[in-house]
C-alpha cells in the first residue's frame, strides 16, 4: 500500500542497477509516489548479478544461488519470477509445463515459458590432491581415504585441541578459521585457497569476514548436517535452519541470475520509472546536511550533465563516491577512502566437446557431465580458484547441449600480472591450467570469451578496520543511503543487499532519521546462520 503523504512528485536517483539499486526503485514504486532515476555506468543491468550473453551461451559471473532466509526476499523473487516446475521427476530440460495452482498447463506464450525459476539441487566439491572432496568437507569413507591415515589424525588432533584451547579473541581471519577447524584442516583447504581469493594470507584479513560469509559453520555443524541429510525427506526450498554453505537446494531464473534483473528493469520502466545505462557518476554537491546535486558522465556522447534530487541512493563502492565530492571531505575520511582496497575477477567461458573428468557420482546428468555447479580448485600449481559447470545451473544456459559450458574464475587486482594480460594470452593460460590438471583436452575447445569485472569483492583489509571514519562522516547527510556490497563496502550476499535497499525505503516512507538499521542487515541474530556467541 502506497504511502504518499508529503512525497508528491518528489524524485529519487540510485546509482547502479544491480540488485540493490533495481530493488529500491521497485519498492518506491510499490510504497510512494517517488520517481526512481536510475544511473547505471555498464551496459547492462544487474551488476555482479547479470547474464553476459555470448553466442547464446549464458555466463553467471560468479554463480547466484537464489536462496534466503528472508520470507520477503523468496516472495519477492517469485513474484518476478514464479517457479517453473516439470511433470515427472526427471530433469527439466525439454520441459516446457508451467506449474500454476497446482494444476499443469501446456502454455503457448513463450514470455510465460520462459520468465519463470527453476528449482535447482546444489552440488560444490573442492578438487585437492587431484582428486574431489565434498564441500564442505565430510568424515565419509572417500573423505579418509583420499586425505589419507596420517593426516587425518592430524587434522582430528588439531580439531580437539582448538575446542578446548580456543582464540578468546578472533583477530584475523587465520584465528577465526582455526577456532572452527583446527590448524592442521586450515592449512589443508582454507589456507592457500583463501590467499588465492585475495591475494593476502589470512592473517592480515579481519576476521570479521569470516563473520560475514562463513559464520556458524564448523566440523560439529557440518557432520550434524551430513547425519540429518541422511534421514531428512525434506525437499522444501526454505531451509532457515541450515547454514548458508549447506544448502542443498535454491532457486535460479531460467536464464541465469540476469533474468531476473532484467524483468526488474522492464516493471521498473513500465511503471513510471528510468533506467539508464552507460551513465557514469563523476561527482556531487552537498548543501549543509543533505545531497543537492550528482553530477553524470553519457558514457557514448561524453557529454556531463547534472541532476537534483530528494533523495539519493548509491551502490557505486565507497572509494569512488567519497573521490567525486565537490567540496566539505575532511582529509581523515578522504585517506580511508583511498585506503580502501578491492579483489577483482577475470571470468573465462570455454565452450568444449568433452570434459575429461566424468560423472562417478550417483546424480544422473545429461551426457554423463559431472554433477557439481561449481568446483574449488584448490590445487597449489594452477591459479584458477572456481569452475563453474553452466549445464548445471540451467541447461537454457547453453545453446546446444552437446556441448559444456563452462566459467573458469581468476580472482586478480587491477594492474597484477594476471590482470594485465592480453585476452589471447588469457584464454591460452586458461586452457594450459585446465589441461594441466587434467580436466580437459585442447583440441575440445571450441570457443572462448574474457570478462573482466573490477571491484568484484571489498576487502577487508587495507584501511578498512577504519571505515567508521566514513560512516560517520556519510551519515550526517540525510537524504544519501548507501546499500548493496559495495555501497558499504560489506560483503553481502544479493538478498542481503536486496534487505538493505528495501529497508532505506521504508526509513523514507516512515519519515525514519536513523541510518542503523539499514546497515544492521546481515549482522542483526536474524540474518545470521548461528545465534551470535555468548
Amino acid at each position: 500500500m502506497k504511502n504518499t503523504s508529503n512525497l508528491n512528485k518528489k524524485i529519487a536517483i540510485i546509482i547502479g542497477a544491480g540488485p540493490a539499486g533495481l530493488t529500491a526503485a521497485y519498492e518506491l514504486l510499490e510504497k510512494t509516489d517517488i520517481k526512481p532515476i536510475i544511473y547505471e555506468q555498464d551496459s547492462q543491468v544487474g551488476g555482479l548479478s547479470r547474464t553476459v550473453n555470448y553466442k547464446g551461451n549464458r555466463i553467471d559471473i560468479g554463480g547466484h544461488r537464489f536462496f534466503s532466509k528472508s520470507d520477503k526476499i523468496i516472495s519477492w523473487w517469485k513474484k518476478i519470477l514464479p517457479l517453473q516446475t516439470a511433470q515427472s521427476k526427471d530433469d527439466i530440460i525439454l520441459s516446457r509445463n508451467i506449474k500454476y495452482d497446482g494444476k499443469y498447463q501446456n502454455i503457448s506464450d513463450p514470455e510465460k515459458v520462459d520468465n519463470v525459476m527453476l528449482i535447482r539441487n546444489r552440488l560444490s566439491r573442492i578438487f585437492f590432491l587431484r582428486n574431489f572432496f565434498d564441500y564442505p568437507i565430510s568424515l565419509s569413507f572417500n573423505t579418509l581415504k583420499k586425505l589419507g591415515f596420517i593426516r587425518i589424525l592430524k587434522i582430528g588432533f588439531s580439531y580437539f585441541k582448538i575446542i578446548f584451547f580456543p582464540f578468546k579473541n578472533e583477530k584475523s581471519l587465520e584465528d577465526f578459521f582455526i577456532n572452527r577447524f583446527g590448524k592442521e584442516l586450515y592449512n589443508t583447504f582454507f589456507k592457500d585457497y583463501t590467499k588465492k581469493v585475495w591475494g593476502v594470507e589470512c592473517s592480515k584479513i579481519d576476521a570479521s569476514w569470516g563473520a560475514q560469509r562463513i559464520k556458524g559453520l564448523s566440523i560439529s555443524k557440518a557432520i550434524c548436517h551430513f547425519l540429518k541429510s541422511i534421514f531428512s525427506k525434506n525437499k522444501s526450498i526454505s531451509q532457515k535452519n541450515i547454514e548458508t554453505t549447506l544448502i542443498g537446494r535454491f532457486m535460479y531464473p531460467k536464464f541465469g541470475p540476469g533474468h531476473m534483473w532484467e524483468q526488474v528493469a522492464k516493471l521498473i520502466e513500465q511503471r513510471g520509472g528510468k533506467v539508464y545505462l552507460d551513465h557514469k557518476i563523476v561527482g556531487l554537491k552537498t548543501d549543509k546536511d543533505q545531497i543537492t546535486n550528482i553530477f553524470v558522465e553519457n558514457k557514448i556522447s561524453k557529454k556531463i550533465f547534472n541532476r537534483n534530487a530528494d533523495f539519493f541512493f548509491s551502490s557505486m563502492p565507497v572509494k569512488d563516491l567519497i573521490e567525486g565530492w565537490q567540496s566539505g571531505v575532511d582529509k581523515d575520511v578522504m585517506q580511508v577512502a583511498q585506503g580502501l582496497v578491492y579483489r577483482d575477477f577475470i571470468t573465462v567461458g570455454l565452450l568444449l566437446k568433452d570434459l575429461l573428468v566424468k560423472n562417478q557420482t550417483k546424480t544422473k546428468t545429461v551426457n554423463n557431465i559431472i554433477p557439481d555447479n561449481w568446483i574449488y580448485i584448490q590445487e597449489r600449481d594452477v591459479k584458477i580458484g572456481r569452475l563453474q559447470i553452466f549445464n548445471n545451473w540451467s541447461p537454457y544456459m547453453v545453446k546446444n547441449l552437446n556441448n559444456i559450458w563452462i566459467g573458469l574464475e581468476y580472482f586478480c587486482t587491477q594492474g597484477d600480472e594476471l590482470w594485465e594480460k592480453s585476452d589471447k594470452e588469457f584464454k591460452s593460460f586458461a586452457i594450459d591450467e585446465l589441461c594441466k590438471i587434467n580436466f580437459i583436452k585442447k583440441e575440445d575447445v571450441l570457443d572462448s570469451v574474457i570478462i573482466r569485472m573490477p571491484k568484484t569483492y571489498p576487502a577487508y583489509f587495507g584501511t578498512y578496520d577504519r571505515f567508521n571514519v566514513i560512516k560517520n562522516f556519510l551519515f550526517k547527510y540525510e537524504n544519501l543511503f548507501l546499500i548493496g556490497r559495495n555501497g558499504m563496502h560489506r560483503y553481502n550476499n544479493m538478498d542481503h543487499s536486496m534487505l538493505t535497499a528495501m529497508e532505506a525505503v521504508e526509513n523514507i516512507v516512515n519519515n525514519i532519521k536513523t541510518k542503523n538499521n539499514i546497515w544492521s542487515i546481515n549482522a542483526q541474530e536474524e540474518y545470521h546462520e548461528e545465534k551470535a556467541r555468548r
